[in-house]
């Protein structure tokens, strides 16, 4: 593959990814390699492997001929993910508690201060975004290399299913109570608050299917 298809490839995934998971695409939408490429100015090879690489990332289902569907996640995708996150995630902010340095705590800072700030602005899109950045981040600051080739599969999905609440302002100060804990290395605390966190997210996830 050239440079200059990779590079298109890459624009391609990125902006459905984000189509998606921002909500722009809805679950059950038609992803037909012609209109995309119509739509996005580009040939339909990079579509095409934009859609394959989104199959990968459990984002899109593959149908007959030169389409695809935004995939519908169902009440048992969920909680797959959700216990795969409970396996996880108190045991990654205990390490991000312990292992911590000053300058990813820097950057911890700085994504938590723009989901704050988009939470009480009622920018959704952003508000969840930063709130996945977040996780992202934290398992970084765990420096498990395991762990991070564990996550990066998932990352995706997992992306998907923290973007599922309509309570940004509950979610931002949660993550606020992490991020403390975090900068004390307050490693009991830590894992704790993941515990919490990932109980009233289940909520929250919950709550919004329920109106939905």
């Amino acid at each position: 593959m050239s440079e200059s298809r990779e590079s298109e490839t890459e624009r391609v995934t990125r902006q459905l990814r984000d189509e998606i998971l921002d909500g722009a695409r809805l679950p059950g939408e038609r992803l037909v390699e012609r209109e995309l490429a119509a739509a996005l100015d580009v040939s339909r090879v990079p579509v095409r492997e934009a859609l394959k690489a989104l199959v990968g990332e459990g984002l899109v289902t593959l149908r007959p001929r030169s389409w695809a569907v935004v995939r519908t996640f169902t009440d048992s995708d969920i909680a797959d993910l959700s216990e795969v996150r409970s396996a996880f995630e108190p045991l990654t902010f205990r390490l991000a508690a312990e292992r911590r340095t000053r300058a990813g705590l820097d950057r911890l800072r700085a994504v938590l201060d723009e989901q704050l700030g988009a939470a009480r602005a009622g920018d959704a899109v952003v508000s969840r975004r930063t709130a996945a950045d977040f996780h992202e981040l934290v398992t970084e600051l765990a420096s498990n290399e395991l762990l991070v080739e564990i996550e990066r599969p998932l990352r995706s999905r997992m992306r998907w299913l923290l973007t599922q609440h309509d309570d940004l302002v509950a979610v931002a100060d949660q993550h606020q109570e992490l991020f403390t804990a975090i900068a004390n290395r307050d490693v009991e605390a830590a894992e704790r608050l993941a515990g919490e966190h990932l109980t009233q997210s289940r909520t929250l996830i919950r709550n919004r299917r329920a109106g939905e």
